[in-house]
């Protein structure tokens, strides 16, 4: 695909399309959009991720899009990886975002009113320690921001939601109990694509993926031209190959201090492997709310 040099600023100001991502207006997907490009940030819901990626591949549809690919507790989300290993979209940045579930109710409901508590099974599930401290019946949905909107739309004075804080904000919900997930430190990691290739101004980081001939040592030789040049292993996720017999690929995410680091290695590792794609280049995310 051609090939773009943009720095992340540029990336925001082209956006003249919206930005394809999984889920309802509200979801965490639109959060780390509005993270990356900026609150004004146009999105288009997707339902699911097969369906994120075709729309994130259409450029009279999209700019591009952004997916989770996996979180700091239930670890990698695989089928995206294959998505994305299987599409023909190039990485251009990514996001931490800290994922915190919010209990909201409509204006003037006290927790006393509660009866029931709406949300996806993940969302109670990450919040059990404080939901079994009180009598109310656990209703598992299709989406949090779904529930939410139902909340709302239903004026219900006794049932309440679990979803981010940005759904409470288009939702006119109260917040009554913010924070309530168990683990604290809870991070999703977003991939922002792009429809073309890009050189992002700073890059410090990029994901590639490769296949070696599967011979023995073959990948642990890949992994020492990386170690030799300074270069950190962050990520290594093995994937099956289509219609072989046990044989994987590899999506690989590397951090270095300079392209020039980066492109030296890069010659090395594909005179060693049967297949290479350089999926992008991009800036590292950083680790705040």
């Amino acid at each position: 695909m051609p090939e773009k040099k943009l720095s992340k600023k540029v990336i925001k100001d082209e956006l003249n399309m919206p930005i394809a991502i999984q889920g309802y207006e509200g979801s965490f997907h639109q959060v780390a959009a509005r993270k990356f490009f900026g609150k004004k940030v146009e999105i288009l819901p997707c339902a699911t991720f097969i369906d994120l990626i075709k729309e994130a591949s259409d450029e009279n549809s999209t700019a591009g899009g952004i997916m989770a690919i996996e979180n700091s507790i239930a670890g990698s989300i695989l089928p995206n990886y294959n998505l994305l290993q299987r599409s023909s979209l190039s990485v251009v940045g990514e996001v931490y975002l800290q994922i915190d579930q919010n209990l909201m109710v409509n204006p003037g409901v006290s927790l006393d009113d509660i009866t029931e508590v709406h949300s996806h099974p993940m969302a109670l599930q990450q919040c059990l320690g404080f939901l079994n401290k009180y009598p109310w019946r656990l209703i598992e949905t299709d989406d949090t921001t779904l529930s939410a909107k139902n909340v709302h739309l239903e004026k219900s004075k006794h049932i309440a939601a679990i979803a981010s804080s940005l759904a409470a904000e288009m939702f006119e919900l109260n917040m009554i109990a913010p924070k309530i997930n168990d683990v604290k430190n809870n991070y999703t990691r977003f991939l922002v694509l792009s429809q073309h290739q890009q050189k992002i101004e700073g890059a410090n980081k990029a994901s590639i993926n490769f296949h070696t001939d599967h011979e023995k040592g073959s990948l642990s030789k890949i992994l020492a031209i990386i170690a030799k040049k300074d270069i950190n292993l962050s990520k290594l996720q093995s994937f099956p190959l289509a219609g072989s017999q046990f044989k994987y690929g590899f999506h690989a995410d590397l951090e270095f201090d300079s392209v020039d680091q980066f492109d030296a290695v890069i010659k090395k590792v594909e005179k060693n492997v049967k297949f290479l794609r350089v999926l992008g280049t991009y800036k590292k995310g950083k680790f705040n709310s």
